[in-house]
């Protein structure tokens, strides 16, 4: 007798849907990959066409792109076309850090010249891999001017563009096929549509780098057809805040016509700064020995000398400023003095005989007759002559007056140079 069987339609749909909904499993868990630790800006490195025993040097940036160091211990190439200058190795990195390699091509025969580079270090992944290829030629139809752009310091967020020309050197007609960017910091504005160059022709191009985090970059234009290679370079610069110490400064008491200088300090926090200018709102106040621009470092400080120069007696305020690409935009300092006139103090011994008081007499040294200062006769032996100019020189004599008006002869002279 025949067991009881079951139709299998039903059960054939439950595994189909079972095998389904593993196959849908499959496909949405993102596969799992490790991040490379030491990270190249540029794996391939393409150099163009260049003459017989001329160089062309393009930048390239390594990253430790993890929390842990990690020390770059060689770097070789597979051939002799090309070189590699880097910081005398070992170089170890910190977390984040860069270094940049300068990779240089210098054919010895003509043709092209695939080659590798390979970077040695204790990372996780040990061996890093750049491709480098360029070729050797007798001539060189399309020349570029300048033969690369070196963009220098360029503050993070910013731009800045240069200008490269082209031109057909040769003697007959040259077609560009187009143009190829490496860098992602590098832009080519408004590329015109791709030309044919006649003799003598030439064009320009425009290419702004606009760094969008600090450090060394590196990247070419390449024209295609003629396969010219423009290398470019620039550093971004990570820009700061400015701030000043102190906050004020007060110069006391300072004789009118006499100099006094305060030291003050500023400092650059969380990026590079470049003071560009300074401004005073009073002419007493002056920043001596001060040249523009200057760049402060993340970090550093850069000390200076304000000076004070009271120009009339009575209190001086004032506020000097400092202009800068800081973020913070200006950074003040106020300013604060009391400029006082000149005063010559008198003092001598009193006479033996009785007397009502003294008079003080006064002329320039070398001049003529004494001429009295005080208005009457003074009681005490001590007396201020506050009507002084700075930079005369001056002779003082006194005399004693007795009750009967009688006036003695002049005492010996005594003489005081006014700064």
């Amino acid at each position: 007798m025949l067991l009881p069987q079951t139709s299998n339609s039903r059960p054939s749909a439950a595994r189909a849907a079972f095998v389904t909904a593993l196959l849908a499993l499959a496909s949405v868990m993102p596969l799992s990959a490790t991040t490379p630790q030491l990270v190249s800006s540029r794996t391939y490195v393409r150099f163009g066409r260049l003459l017989l025993k001329h160089t062309e040097t393009q930048l390239v940036v390594l990253t430790n792109n993890k929390s842990t160091r990690v020390t770059v211990s060689a770097i070789r190439v597979s051939g002799s076309e090309f070189r590699v200058s880097s910081p005398r190795l070992p170089v170890t990195l910190g977390a984040g850090a860069s270094v940049a390699l300068n990779i240089t091509f210098a054919p010895t025969a003509l043709g092209v010249a695939q080659r590798r580079v390979t970077i040695t270090s204790n990372a996780s992944d040990p061996k890093l891999a750049l491709t480098v290829v360029g070729t050797g030629v007798s001539d060189e139809p399309v020349t570029a001017k300048p033969s690369s752009l070196t963009f220098g310091e360029v503050a993070v967020g910013s731009r800045k563009k240069l200008a490269v020309v082209l031109t057909n050197s040769s003697k007959y007609k040259q077609p560009l096929v187009g143009f190829s960017m490496a860098g992602s910091e590098f832009v080519l504005d408004d590329p015109p549509p791709p030309p044919i160059l006649k003799p003598g022709q030439s064009i320009t191009l425009d290419v702004t780098f606009a760094p969008h985090v600090a450090g060394m970059s590196g990247g070419s234009l390449l024209a295609l057809g003629p396969v010219l290679n423009v290398p470019m370079s620039g550093d971004g610069m990570r820009i700061g805040q400015l701030s000043i110490n102190p906050g004020s400064l007060n110069f006391g008491k300072i004789l009118v016509g006499a100099t006094d200088t305060e030291t003050a300090s500023l400092k650059a926090t969380g990026g590079i700064v470049t003071v560009s200018s300074a401004a005073s709102s009073a002419s007493q106040f002056v920043l001596p020995g001060v040249s523009f621009p200057f760049t402060i470092d993340a970090g550093q400080t850069v000390d200076f000398k304000v000076a004070f120069r009271p120009q009339k007696a009575g209190s001086a305020s004032g506020t000097l400023s400092f202009s800068s690409d800081a973020t913070n935009g200006l950074v003040k300092e106020s300013l604060a003095g009391t400029g006082t006139a000149p005063q010559v103090s008198l003092s001598w011994s009193a006479s033996t005989s009785q007397v009502s008081g003294y008079n003080v007499y006064r002329r320039l040294a070398g001049s003529g007759s004494y001429k009295k200062i005080n208005s009457s006769l003074d009681p005490d032996t001590r007396f201020t002559d506050a009507s002084v100019v700075p930079g005369k020189t001056y002779q003082y004599v006194t005399t004693a007056v007795n009750s009967k008006g009688e006036e003695s002869a002049y005492s010996s002279p005594a003489e005081v140079e006014i700064p």
